[in-house]
């Protein structure tokens, strides 16, 4: 089955990081120049990782969190069990502070510094120094496509794969392609024919909004869209308005607490939609919290992705990742994080088969490019990667669904492997 590119919803993320967020400085390329390869471990030395965070970034010490925790998660059970071949795998983490610059030390740090094999489950605001990575050739494995770097670099390697030529320029001469498949999801599996789109008077948020509006237009919906003032939301106005419109759903543009206030006006003004629609970031545990004063808005949450449910606990690779989170509040980013470190390590074992070889940065990239969808034991849809020249027009893509209902958490909405749907890719810049 066909991997899609980065999906529209993804691209919530970079509108919504970017509403309340200045990010920082990018060093001149003068600065980036190589400064050599790691040399092989040797022995039973560790297998050396980095870990790149926006901890604390302006938009939030948990924004970000998720894919390094865990990531973490997945390397500690590893070595508790051994590790890879008998050698543990030490994690070096870097806290790039949401800006450039930070991000460039941090890179520097991990690359050329302290020589890791390779970067996991990557999560940065504005990741600065992807070009750094690239010329040194060390693989990034599995970070979430918050910006364009893993649609522009190779030796990239984002969490939902890519077909992009990542020559150096993001996508196709500057445009990247996402489809249409949680629009024609919720037309055919839901009824849906209205749709409203929320979003502040603020650039990036904007952008995302009439990007949504495109697609739900492509799939022939009505499409009422609703902004509000960043500094002084009047959120009720717009839960009214839509209510009016007999909007079927909501799509937004916003972070977690503008989506929590768009519930309570909705509560407040009586407006029940099929869905209120959020993107694999919110898909988190603490929905209840985050939405505590809105009950109804709050049931009527639903999730899209790319990843399994990470409250399917009949299946195996789920129930290990919760086993080894031990109770902490759960999220869609955490189990991508660890279906990343698995992905890394599935990629250094490849590098020890047969005993006469070691895990190199070379060996690694080499795993990654293999031509060979990876799927993470189950927890991921399909992963490719692929250079093509040219974009693709349609595709058929797959989609992971989940519903929000008090008592149970996100409930799974049929199997993400078989809901898939031949759908258009709509160009946009990033």
């Amino acid at each position: 089955m066909s991997r899609r590119v980065p999906a529209v919803e993804t691209l919530l993320v970079v509108a919504v990081l970017l509403v309340g967020a200045a990010c920082g400085s990018r060093l001149p390329e003068s600065d980036f120049e190589r400064r050599g390869t790691a040399p092989a471990p040797v022995g039973g030395a560790p297998v050396r990782v980095g870990v790149i965070t926006s901890a604390t970034s302006p938009v939030g010490g948990a924004a970000f969190t998720g894919p390094r925790d865990g990531a973490k998660a997945y390397f500690d059970r590893l070595n508790a069990r051994g590790g890879v071949g008998g050698r543990k795998v030490e994690v070096r983490t870097c806290d790039d502070g949401g800006s450039g610059v930070g991000n460039n030390d941090c890179v520097h740090r991990l690359v050329e510094e302290e020589k890791v094999v390779a970067l996991v489950a990557t999560s940065a605001l504005d990741y600065a120094g992807a070009a750094r990575v690239s010329r040194a050739g060390v693989p990034d494995i599995g970070g979430q496509p918050i910006g364009a770097a893993y649609e522009t670099y190779p030796h990239l390697y984002g969490i939902y794969g890519s077909l992009a030529p990542r020559k150096g320029k993001p996508g196709w001469g500057g445009e990247l392609y996402g489809g249409t498949e949680v629009y024609r999801y919720f037309k055919r599996e839901r009824g849906a024919r209205t749709a409203a789109v929320v979003s502040y008077n603020q650039a990036a948020s904007a952008a995302y909004a009439r990007l949504v509006t495109r697609g739900l237009k492509a799939e022939g919906y009505k499409v009422v869209t609703e902004q509000v003032d960043f500094a002084l939301p009047n959120f009720r106005a717009a839960a009214a308005d839509l209510k009016e419109q007999g909007a079927d759903l909501v799509f937004d543009a916003m972070d977690t607490h503008g989506n929590a206030r768009l519930c309570e006006a909705m509560d407040d003004v009586g407006a029940e939609v099929t869905a209120k629609v959020t993107n694999v970031q919110n898909w988190t545990s603490s929905v209840g919290d985050d939405y505590k004063d809105a009950p109804r808005c709050r049931n009527a949450l639903w999730a899209t992705g790319s990843s399994r449910n990470y409250e399917d606990t009949g299946h195996p690779a789920v129930r290990a990742f919760r086993a080894a989170m031990r109770g902490k509040g759960l999220s869609q980013w955490q189990l991508e994080g660890w279906a990343a470190a698995m992905w890394f390590t599935d990629a250094a074992k490849s590098c020890l088969s047969g005993g006469g070889g070691d895990v190199t940065r070379a060996c690694v990239d080499r795993f990654m490019n293999r031509n060979k969808p990876y799927s993470a034991r189950g927890l991921l849809i399909p992963v490719t990667f692929e250079h093509r020249t040219e974009p693709p027009r349609t595709r058929r893509t797959c989609l992971s669904v989940a519903r929000w209902r008090d008592g149970d958490g996100w409930v799974t909405q049929g199997d993400m492997n078989d809901q898939c749907f031949d759908v258009p890719q709509l160009a946009y810049q990033p």
